[in-house]
């Protein structure tokens, strides 16, 4: 999930190559949603073992109302701490 700052816009997605995803939304080499709300900030992710449980999660995420999700994100990273570097680090 990436979320342009702190209770910001929320993003999310799936992709097989996190770390070259979040780069390619930073960069803005993604026309769409995340560049033109400016959605840079890897907030919380899941890795799962297999693409259809990943979509399906997906899918069951953006279901989800809004307070859900930032419900999610504050339990598991309560500063809203851009992830991407830890990934990286």
């Amino acid at each position: 999930m990436l979320a342009s700052k702190k209770h910001g816009t929320l993003y999310i997605g799936i992709t097989s190559d996190l770390v070259k995803r979040v780069w390619e939304h930073k960069n803005n080499m993604v026309e769409g949603f995340t560049k033109k709300y400016n959605i840079h900030r890897l907030v919380y992710y899941e890795i799962t073992s297999d693409v259809e449980s990943a979509i399906i999660r997906e899918k069951q995420m953006k279901k989800w109302n809004r307070q859900w999700k930032i419900e999610l994100i504050e339990k598991n990273n309560s500063g809203w701490s851009d992830l991407y570097y830890k990934l990286i680090a």
